[in-house]
């Protein structure tokens, strides 16, 4: 069953990295590069700021700060402990692959960190910000899907890598509101 699995996350990595070509390659790495976020980050600490002023807004800086160094840390630990090869280095698939970057990355793939921390911002901050700004979460969930996207286009990331990557955001996301949430219901703020 695990095998069968896998051969339809290379076939649907195939599908999804081949649609690719030349005219997108640098709209998606500007989406896959890290640093092309930090005004999205930027704009929801000012949005944060505006609706819990500073010191409520420190805690939070800190709180999604934890939750990406958690978030990336398991992604870090799963790809050393599960070692399941990223396409490039995939014998199935490296000679198919359109590898849009100059390098693949480190050899082992499963989950995407760039998934899982996006996804653990956009739900985290959604949770925190949906009753001033509703269509906040909205946003911030097509961000997530189109960094999860990038990673399949440039070809560095199957699908179930993505995926899960986006599930654990999710949980994280999730799970870190809550703690800032009861956080201000017991620091003096």
């Amino acid at each position: 069953m695990l095998e069968e699995l896998l051969t339809y996350d290379k076939e649907l990595f195939l599908f999804f990295n081949t649609l690719g070509n030349s005219t997108w390659d640098s709209f998606w790495m500007f989406i896959t590069n890290k640093f092309s976020s930090i005004p999205i980050y930027l704009l929801l600490i000012f949005l944060s700021f505006k609706q819990l002023g500073l010191k409520k807004t420190f805690v939070l800086v800190v709180t999604a700060i934890l939750m990406i160094t958690v978030t990336n840390g398991l992604a870090d630990f799963f790809k050393n402990g599960v070692q399941r090869l990223r396409p490039c280095y995939d014998l199935d698939v490296s000679q198919l692959t359109r590898l849009v970057k100059n390098s693949c990355g480190g050899k082992f793939g499963y989950f995407s960190a760039h998934a899982g921390n996006t996804m653990a911002v956009a739900v985290f901050f959604s949770i925190l910000l949906k009753t001033k700004y509703k269509f906040i979460g909205i946003l911030l969930f097509i961000w997530a899907a189109m960094v999860g996207y990038s990673r399949i286009y440039i070809g560095v990331h199957f699908p179930l890598d993505v995926f899960s990557g986006m599930v654990v955001g999710l949980l994280f996301g999730w799970l870190f509101a809550k703690l800032y949430i009861f956080a201000l219901l017991k620091l003096p703020l």
